[in-house]
């Protein structure tokens, strides 16, 4: 999967600037706890697995010429931590080549990536004061 740096910025409250190489995206609560600016950070990653799981589906089909016409993804938070994803796929597909375009769904980087377990480290970093804000190494972009 290539990535790019994410670098995530506060706003007002808890309205938070997020930019992805040329790309910013806003992330926020909805009212009263925030502004609703924009999605919430589990929306983003529903949002970065529907994306995903779309591509992979179109991927496939278009690599074999299958005539896909349109492929939705509806994902949601479901009960006890469960993440429930809805594919659907218009097209003029045999049932064999449904159900291969259902099971690239389910391999999608993300899909993968979520699937598994993960190990995620926290690096602090230390930021100058103000007064010495000339002297602080710039940010990772």
């Amino acid at each position: 999967m290539i990535t790019r740096l994410v670098s995530v910025a506060e706003g007002g409250r808890l309205t938070r600037s997020i930019a992805i190489g040329a790309h910013t995206l806003t992330a926020d609560e909805p009212e009263p706890v925030g502004a609703d600016a924009g999605p919430t950070p589990g929306e983003l990653l529903l949002a970065a697995l529907g994306s995903c799981t779309s591509m992979a589906v179109r991927a496939l089909a278009d690599r074999h010429g299958w005539r896909l016409d349109r492929v939705d993804v509806v994902v949601r938070f479901g009960a006890q931590g469960r993440i429930v994803k809805n594919v659907g796929l218009t097209g003029d597909l045999e049932p064999a080549q449904r159900e291969q375009l259902l099971a690239a769904a389910g391999r999608c980087p993300v899909h993968r990536l979520l699937s598994k377990e993960v190990t995620i480290v926290t690096v602090p970093v230390l930021l100058a004061e103000p007064d010495d804000a000339s002297q602080a190494p710039p940010l990772p972009r």
